[in-house]
């Protein structure tokens, strides 16, 4: 092997692992009102802990859907629906507030209302919000949904259609 080419193996030794570094290290928000961290990349996985809107993770790797992050509290997979690239600042009145979020981009990036919007539909008395506020309020453990799964002849740990 002459001098040569073994620099240009070095170098792309060196440049990949640079790149499976900067992948690893990669800073993500959370996009969404709140998102579970779990134990498998899947929605029925054990959770371990609960992000908010605006926290960071570091993505440690993809995989169907799903990140594999790392918080202070835990190590899990997040749906990668849930999380954004870009840095998401909440904090008014500091001196970045022109990068933070205004509250119609954290209506939207929450995937949710926020009380003006809210406010407005609630305004339209042709809607009827009786049953969205009594579905809000239905909790099932996450027994009771692979049971309702199961019966239905699904298998939870083959996760959703690709």
């Amino acid at each position: 092997m002459t001098s040569v080419q073994r620099k240009f193996i070095l170098t792309l030794a060196i440049l990949l692992l640079l790149g499976v570094y900067a992948v690893a290290e990669t800073m993500m928000s959370v996009q969404v009102k709140e998102t579970k961290v779990r134990a498998t990349p899947t929605f029925l996985g054990k959770i371990l802990a609960t992000l908010v809107y605006g926290d960071r993770v570091k993505m440690l790797e993809e995989q169907r859907g799903w990140s594999k992050v790392e918080t202070p509290l835990a190590k899990g997979w997040v749906s990668s629906s849930a999380l954004s690239k870009k840095r998401i600042v909440l904090q008014a009145g500091a001196k970045d507030v022109d990068s933070g979020a205004s509250s119609s981009e954290v209506a939207l990036a929450g995937k949710g209302f926020n009380e003006q919007v809210e406010d407005q539909y609630r305004k339209d008395k042709n809607l009827d919000y009786t049953w969205v506020d009594r579905m809000e309020s239905f909790v099932f453990l996450p027994d009771e949904l692979i049971s309702f799964l199961q019966d239905g002849g699904l298998n939870p740990s083959e996760g959703g259609a690709e």
